[in-house]
């Protein structure tokens, strides 16, 4: 008898394959009451983000957290109102061709797009209805004119740079964010192990597509393909 599949142990949810959110410590969010200016107290590293955090104390003094631009430091002061790295607008109050990041997917959302470390998006046109923004994919996608959005380049773009050279630190990378680490191919394992498996060499020697009636240790592949092969 075979031994389940990742997908089958990964279903189960064990800790092996659960991030560790009890580690997780911040939360970015954007203000929910009004305010005019705020100013930078702290910046933070946080195990659950490849950026670092700005903690913002604003003249109300509430304190909102957003990961950290280019070019700030401590003691920075930020408003809501001027084309500058770390300030909060509305996309329809800034200018095409800024480089923004942080992005609400509705007003008053708080951020979803483009918070890596590194990355920024593009504002390439407006209208009355929806502000046309390119994301770091190169996706061109639609926003509501009131969603807000931090100006600038998130700081934290040379992290990848640096070799890593070692497998433990990679381990310990990937297990600080509860990912699987090292991802063996299912041509390499051996054939109790996944259906691609086998002593053949790294070659399948099936078809990829599953039957439709395959059980959940067999469902691997091409699953309910419509087209399998090269493009003609």
């Amino acid at each position: 008898m075979g031994k389940r599949i990742i997908t089958q142990r990964r279903g189960r949810g064990t800790s092996t394959y659960k991030a560790p959110s009890h580690r997780y410590k911040y939360k970015s969010n954007y203000p929910t009451k009004e305010s005019k200016t705020g100013q930078i107290i702290d910046l933070i590293n946080d195990t659950a983000r490849s950026a670092p955090l700005a903690i913002i104390k604003l003249d109300n003094n509430s304190k909102i957290i957003i990961p950290a631009p280019l070019n700030i430091k401590q003691g920075d002061q930020i408003n809501f109102t001027e084309i500058k790295p770390g300030n909060i607008l509305k996309v329809k109050d800034i200018p095409e061709g800024t480089s923004i990041y942080n992005i609400e997917k509705f007003p008053n959302s708080h951020g979803t797009f483009c918070r890596a470390a590194g990355t920024s998006a593009k504002i390439l046109t407006k209208t009355n209805e929806y502000v046309s923004i390119q994301l770091p994919s190169k996706k061109q996608k639609k926003f509501h004119p009131s969603c807000r959005a931090t100006i600038g380049v998130i700081a934290g773009a040379g992290r990848l740079e640096k070799p890593i050279l070692k497998a433990g630190k990679r381990h310990h990378m990937m297990k600080a964010k509860g990912k699987l680490y090292p991802r063996t191919s299912g041509v390499a394992m051996n054939a109790v192990d996944h259906p691609f498996g086998s002593g053949r060499g790294r070659h399948i020697g099936k078809p990829k597509t599953p039957p439709r009636n395959a059980p959940p240790g067999r469902n691997v592949g091409l699953i309910r393909a419509k087209r399998t092969g090269k493009k003609k």
